[in-house]
């Protein structure tokens, strides 16, 4: 990972503060025309410069040490946004398409992984570090993994009630049979990033494990489908995820989306789907939608995947401009664990169609039985 700072003139070039041997010439030579580097031991210099010459300094207390603030006491400080938080936000056209590529690829590697578990688990010879360990292996055999985009949560039973829950090698617990196992991963390629949860049943499971599941289910849906304004923000969209939990009397307690980066960190601003986030939602925004249901000792649920911003198509008679969601994760949710009763005829023609997408895309990069698991997996619902 290389980690720099930046001095942007209002004209001129920018000066990128960070070590000479970790900028690869290709890099130089593309920001040739718009940036210079410097080696991070000269900003301190840089920045009294623009004290002692009391020059307007705009700073970001949210990402900017508090020493940049010392250094610069003698200028004009303004308070505001990094300029660059923004159009990072906000992925151009190139930025769309290898996370396209990016996510088809890895949604392969995570389907085989399913495909795998799905024999294996049954035979309790499996742990959370095994599975973990595993899957990373689809993905490095893609040829394309530069590093998992973070430590992977492999949870099985109570485990999988832990929302933020941290595998420890050295006591990862038995995948056993009955029991749900939930794992949240992803992969940093160098045209995207990925974040994926899947939850999956080893065996057979409880009326009140597809209960919570679909409910669960219900509310990514919700998010997938919805239309909305321009000039929507996370908060008024994040109930959505949570209605049918809350009709039972049930809620998680974590925001239903995150910001992700491309080929960045996994958690980027400045947009949520949370109840707290009130950054307006703009075309081009990756965003994760991923709710959950939680049973402290006993499971745990979460289904997730990756979605676009983008501008929606006029509605007939409408009179606002609309924005919607393009969905970007592409890997089978768990039949076994659906009550297709709780869903409406529009929610289950939404999941056989994102069946149909996902044997359809990732079927081409599949053969032999994990192609044959897949086609089993991606079955329509209504056709049942």
């Amino acid at each position: 990972m290389a980690l720099a700072y930046a001095l942007v003139a209002a004209k001129g070039k920018a000066i990128i503060f960070m070590s000479e041997n970790r900028v690869p010439k290709d890099v130089k030579a593309a920001l040739k025309a718009h940036a210079e580097f410097a080696d991070p031991s000269f900003m301190p210099k840089a920045l009294k410069a623009l004290s002692s010459k009391k020059k307007a300094v705009l700073v970001d207390s949210g990402s900017a040490p508090q020493q940049v603030a010392l250094l610069l006491k003698g200028a004009k400080l303004i308070e505001g946004q990094d300029p660059c938080t923004m159009p990072k936000a906000q992925k151009n056209a190139v930025e769309q398409a290898g996370a396209r590529a990016a996510q088809l690829r890895d949604g392969a590697a995570l389907s085989r992984f399913l495909h795998w578990i799905s024999v294996e688990g049954p035979k309790g010879n499996l742990n959370e570090e095994k599975a973990a360990t595993k899957l990373a292996e689809f993905r490095k055999a893609t040829g394309k993994l530069e590093d998992l985009s973070f430590d992977t949560i492999s949870a099985s039973g109570p485990n999988a009630a832990i929302p933020h829950y941290h595998l420890d090698p050295a006591h990862a617990r038995a995948i056993k049979p009955g029991e749900i196992y939930l794992i949240d991963s992803g992969g940093q390629y160098r045209d995207g990033t990925t974040d994926v949860t899947r939850t999956v049943m080893i065996g057979e499971p409880t009326l009140e494990m597809k209960d919570r599941f679909t409910r669960v289910l219900k509310g990514m849906i919700a998010i997938s489908v919805v239309r909305f304004p321009s000039g929507t923000t996370g908060a008024h969209i994040d109930a959505l995820a949570r209605a049918s939990l809350w009709s039972a009397g049930l809620d998680f307690d974590h925001g239903t989306g995150h910001g992700v980066g491309s080929y960045l960190s996994v958690h980027e601003g400045p947009a949520r789907i949370s109840k707290a986030s009130h950054v307006v939602l703009r075309p081009g925004m990756l965003l994760s939608n991923e709710p959950g249901y939680y049973k402290p000792g006993s499971f745990g649920i979460r289904t997730e995947n990756l979605l676009f911003v983008r501008e929606a198509e006029d509605i007939p008679g409408g009179e606002r401009k609309m924005m919607g969601f393009e969905t970007l994760t592409l890997a089978p949710i768990d039949r076994n664990l659906i009550d297709a009763s709780l869903l409406t005829r529009e929610e289950l023609k939404w999941l056989d169609a994102y069946h149909a997408r996902v044997l359809a895309e990732v079927g081409m990069l599949l053969d032999g039985d994990a192609l044959s698991w897949l086609k089993q997996a991606c079955a329509g619902l209504t056709r049942d």
